[in-house]
């Protein structure tokens, strides 16, 4: 089993930053892939960014420039640095692992609320 431990999340402005860190631990080993998704109210669960083993980097096209997700593999951990942020980011942000023959891992998620 692989748990992912989610921090982070909080209430922001518009235009203000965050900072997402999600660790993972126990069977880690075969994982290839972190990243972060994200559900809105009434939304089906979305791809925001995911880092591949190798460093490979694939983005939202709606966070493109504004966010940016990093993995320090050292630690077994991945950032989202969410920058210029905006009341359509507000959503449960949830940390997905992605593991050899044993498919998904989830996080509890972690509330962004952004609002004046």
């Amino acid at each position: 089993q692989v748990q992912l431990v989610e921090s982070g999340g909080g209430l922001v402005q518009p235009g203000g930053s965050l900072r997402l860190s999600c660790a993972a631990s126990g069977s880690i080993y075969g994982i290839y892939a972190m990243g972060w998704y994200r559900q809105a109210p009434g939304k089906q669960r979305e791809l925001v960014a995911v880092v591949g083993s190798s460093g490979t980097l694939n983005y939202a096209d709606s966070v493109k420039g504004r966010f940016t997700i990093s993995r320090d593999n050292a630690k077994n951990t991945v950032y989202l640095q969410m920058n210029s942020l905006k009341p359509e980011d507000t959503a449960v942000y949830y940390c997905n692992a992605k593991k050899s023959g044993r498919g998904d891992y989830w996080g509890q998620g972690t509330q962004v609320t952004v609002s004046s």
